[in-house]
């Protein structure tokens, strides 16, 4: 044999493959195709549901789902429990008189103390649940029967920023990770085209700033993405390019040379995340002006919402609840509202308590109700967990003559759908609304609550930053299971 008689002759063809070999041979890589693309998603990804990795930050659910989705109402400056959701008759029997004579008082935020101010409201009780609501809320009160109100919720924080921080993080501090953060991190998302947290801002970015809304130590493309209710939505995602095909191209190149620096240098959260952001960012291009077309909606849903109110800030905040629940039907896992603005200050009323309350409570009270309506009526409130919730409550007395000064030793909020106890009350303040007496609530305990609903056991949800495993609840929080239905 010669010493080329082993090669092939170049002219030479393989036999081919004819259709049914190829599918007998291939037929087990087509379903690793899928999953290779499903691996991609924390949604739907093996490390998500294995049994294995439940005990592990990115876990996917630990128990029973209850909610899929979050909307958080967030009333900036703190609504005054006593004056909504939390009657005490003997604030007007006392009337007038001096606090000091009739129960100890705290040091308060200004040390302004006046006396015992009365609620300018009346208290009624609405639905089967008999559960009474202030005439604040007169739409709110038609849905009393959705509602499980915590009257003895308190906080660690007298001061707007910290408190903030803390309602919002489960620390005092600034800088650590959201709880929209955290739920993302935890379940991943369930959209691909939107984020899985986001911030529908009214107009009041709360005291805090957007750390408030942040991812802390968690990767950064957790961290909430704020959103406008009319216009674009939000800015930096209209395309620049002539043409799809271009804008497609210039992303392609990024990405390489993103994938070149992180081969050189090793990977870096700020890098990969950056990725993340231009891939999300092109296709919220089409998913955003989808989700915000609220003038698509039917005219009634949208008269029920107050998108026809005279009052401006009621048509802003009736667009911000319309947009939350088309979100919810996106898969969007984690939307927070901002307040929008009254002309006055926020629920933070030092003074002229009457007028500042009511301006707030009439932008937001008829959207709420609406929201609630319609994902009841839609099947959707089941699995979307509503909170209603400030930093902290009023004080019994007044600061001044017709204001009421920050009061973290015992406020209201409340929670609907999503697994929640419907037309129920937890909890309670003294019988002048000054100080949580019975079951006492903690911030850590409405955290451990949200996450339990949601399938999340919060002791298990870490993240190891510092030396040590860190959670949203810190070393706190037990799950509130008489609110649980």
């Amino acid at each position: 044999m010669t010493k080329h008689a082993h090669y092939h002759c170049r002219r030479y063809q393989s036999a081919p493959t004819s259709r049914r070999d190829m599918l007998r041979r291939c037929a087990s890589g087509f379903g690793a195709v899928a999953l290779a693309g499903l691996a991609q998603d924390a949604a739907y990804s093996l490390e998500s549901s294995s049994s294995d990795e439940l005990g592990k930050a990115g876990h996917g659910p630990h128990h029973l789902v209850r909610a899929k989705n979050v909307i958080f109402l967030y009333m900036d400056g703190g609504p005054s429990q006593i004056d909504t959701f939390d009657p005490k008759p003997l604030l007007t029997k006392f009337n007038g008189k001096d606090p000091a004579s009739l129960f100890d008082v705290e040091p308060t935020q200004f040390n302004n103390n006046g006396t015992v101010l009365g609620s300018p409201w009346e208290f009624k009780q609405h639905g089967d649940s008999g559960i009474p609501v202030s005439s604040l809320f007169p739409h709110v009160a038609t849905c009393v029967d959705e509602l499980a109100v915590v009257r003895s919720m308190v906080s660690e924080f007298p001061e707007h920023t910290f408190a903030n921080y803390f309602l919002h993080t489960g620390s005092g501090l600034q800088g650590r990770p959201s709880m929209g953060a955290w739920v993302n991190y935890g379940l991943g998302s369930e959209c691909q085209n939107l984020p899985g947290f986001v911030v529908i801002n009214g107009g009041l970015i709360p005291p805090g700033g957007l750390d408030c809304f942040g991812s802390g130590f968690l990767p950064a493309s957790y961290q909430g993405s704020v959103f406008k209710p009319s216009g674009s939505g939000v800015a930096n995602i209209t395309p620049t390019e002539p043409s799809p095909v271009r804008q497609r191209e210039k992303l392609d190149l990024i990405g390489q040379l993103d994938g070149f620096a992180a081969g050189h240098f090793g990977r870096h959260d700020s890098l990969d995340s950056a990725i993340r952001n231009y891939e999300l960012a092109y296709a919220m291009q089409m998913a955003v002006p989808e989700v915000m077309s609220i003038n698509d909606e039917p005219a009634h849903v949208q008269k029920m919402y107050g998108m026809e109110s005279e009052y401006e800030p009621t048509r802003i905040y009736a667009a911000q609840c319309l947009i939350a629940r088309r979100m919810v039907e996106s898969g969007v896992r984690f939307i927070e509202l901002t307040c929008p603005q009254v002309g006055g200050d926020r629920w933070d009323q030092h003074g002229n308590l009457k007028q500042g309350h009511e301006n707030n409570a009439r932008a937001v009270d008829q959207p709420i109700a609406a929201l609630l309506k319609d994902l009841r009526q839609r099947g959707m409130l089941d699995e979307t967990l509503v909170v209603w919730a400030g930093e902290f409550g009023r004080t019994p007395f007044a600061q001044g003559k017709d204001g009421r000064d920050h009061n973290q030793f015992g406020f209201s909020i409340w929670m609907a759908g999503g697994g929640v106890k419907r037309g129920t009350t937890y909890g309670a303040t003294d019988e002048f609304g000054y100080k949580a007496i019975e079951n006492r609530v903690e911030i850590h305990d409405l955290h451990a609550t949200m996450l339990h609903l949601m399938g999340v056991d919060h002791t298990r949800s870490t993240f190891r930053f510092g030396g040590r495993d860190m959670r949203l609840t810190d070393v706190k929080g037990h799950v509130i299971h008489d609110i649980i239905g």
